[in-house]
This record gives C-alpha cells, sequence and structure tokens, in this order.
C-alpha cells in the first residue's frame, strides 16, 4: 500500500508541475468578473459603449482556441485603441445612456473600431507568414555567404572547390 501511495505521489506532483500557473489563470479571471460587474454597475452607458466597440474582440476570444490565444489579443488590442476616443467623449459627456447610443450608431465611431479590430486580425494572422519569410531570407543569404568564403578558403589553400572531404587533425 505504501508503494501505490508513493506512486500517487509522484503522478499528482507531475500534474502540478505541468500547470504552474492554472491557479493564477484563475485568479485572473475570477477579477476581470470583478472589473466587469463593477463597471457594470457604476458606468452602465460606458460599459454597453465598449460591448458594441469591442464586439469583434469579444467574439475572436470566443472562437480562438490557439495557445496563448494571439490572434484575439491582437484584435481586442487594436479595437481597444480605437475605442478610447470614443470612451473619452462619453466621460466628458457625463456617460449619460443617450450619448453611448449616439456614438454607438455614428458609423464613423463604431466602423473605426472594428476595422481597427479587422487590422489586429489581419495582423495576427500575417505576421507569422512575413516573420517565416524574413527568417528564410535570412537563412538563405547566411549559407551563401558561408558558400562564397568556404570556396575563397578552398581557392586560397588549393583544395578542390566541390571536395567535401576533411582532415581528422
Amino acid at each position: 500500500m505504501a508503494k501505490s501511495l508513493t506512486a500517487g505521489g509522484k503522478k499528482a506532483k507531475a500534474k502540478s508541475a505541468s500547470k504552474p500557473n492554472a491557479g493564477a489563470r484563475r485568479s485572473y479571471v475570477w477579477l476581470q468578473g470583478l472589473f466587469c460587474g463593477a463597471l457594470v454597475t457604476l458606468a452602465p452607458a460606458l460599459a454597453m459603449l465598449l460591448a458594441f466597440l469591442l464586439a469583434p474582440g469579444l467574439v475572436a476570444a470566443l472562437l480562438d482556441r490557439s495557445p496563448g490565444r494571439a490572434v484575439s489579443r491582437g484584435v481586442l488590442l487594436f479595437g481597444l485603441a480605437a475605442s478610447v476616443g470614443p470612451a473619452k467623449t462619453l466621460w466628458e459627456a457625463g456617460l449619460a445612456t443617450p450619448t453611448a447610443v449616439q456614438l454607438m450608431t455614428d458609423p464613423l465611431i463604431f466602423g473605426t473600431a472594428w476595422a481597427a479590430a479587422a487590422a489586429g486580425w489581419l495582423v495576427g494572422e500575417v505576421a507569422p507568414i512575413i516573420v517565416e519569410m524574413a527568417l528564410t531570407s535570412a537563412r538563405k543569404l547566411r549559407a551563401a555567404k558561408l558558400e562564397a568564403t568556404r570556396t575563397k578558403f578552398a581557392q586560397e589553400w588549393g583544395l578542390n572547390a566541390d571536395s567535401t572531404e576533411t582532415t581528422g587533425n
């Protein structure tokens, strides 16, 4: 029985070591929920405006299953950047619900916020492709430079440039 407890103890430690931030993630979700509840309670017009302007980001956050959720974070970040101006306007207008509705129905305001969210999605999808192309180009350039250097040394030392033999020294 002592062996089974020890084996179970080792398995439990291995499982907890594989997910060290599981407890931290739950506490952040709790804090985010607390913040959203406070926002809805204290400034419902602002919460309504932000929910409408950040709707594409919220949908992306629900649908994104990739590790780290890079695309949805980009969509939310770009959308949030475009939502600062309307939120400031609403704040200066006294957080009135009619002002929030007016801002939400302005095509320039919600169009800008949603276009920024679309730009965040595009960057999240295209950036890895561009980075891969840049790294491939750099690798090919480095290989060409190394090949030119090898050929130059082979000519200087009077070796056959096509030979790949090396000495054991």
